[in-house]
């Protein structure tokens, strides 16, 4: 009696903590994926800046520094570009959290409520048995 008590027990702890491990996991993958992709944009950027520096101390005559402004022009288009596409893929991956997190809560809710259903449909086969053996 006691081991299916304790059985039981153990299976609605389960069931309880079923959702908050799943969300945790979510937002730990989530966390990780942005995580990852900010410091492969940190890379990009750094690595624009050094060459811009690179191409800095080349500069000898007027020609060189013409063709430095030139080139730091295009550099400033090609980087507010890849600002604008950094900044989708990071909006996307925020809706892609957003939507799996609503999957989630719809699943936990859905779940919770068949749970109730059930215990109320227990409790109300209880009842019954309860007043037809008083009646008896």
């Amino acid at each position: 009696m006691q081991d299916k008590m304790l059985e039981a027990f153990s299976a609605q702890t389960r069931q309880m903590f079923e959702p908050m491990r799943k969300m945790n996991s979510l937002m730990l993958n989530n966390m990780e994926k942005m995580t990852q992709y900010q410091l492969e944009a940190m890379k990009r950027y750094s690595q624009m800046g050094t060459e811009r520096i690179r191409s800095a101390t080349e500069i000898n005559d007027a020609e060189s520094l013409r063709d430095f402004g030139t080139r730091q022009a295009e550099m400033m288009n090609e980087l507010s570009q890849q600002m604008q596409e950094d900044a989708r893929a990071m909006g996307e991956m925020t809706l892609q959290f957003k939507t799996e997190m609503e999957r989630l809560f719809s699943e936990a809710g859905q779940k919770m409520s068949e749970q109730a259903t059930a215990t109320a449909k227990g409790e109300s086969s209880a009842k019954a048995t309860s007043q037809s053996s008083r009646k008896s």
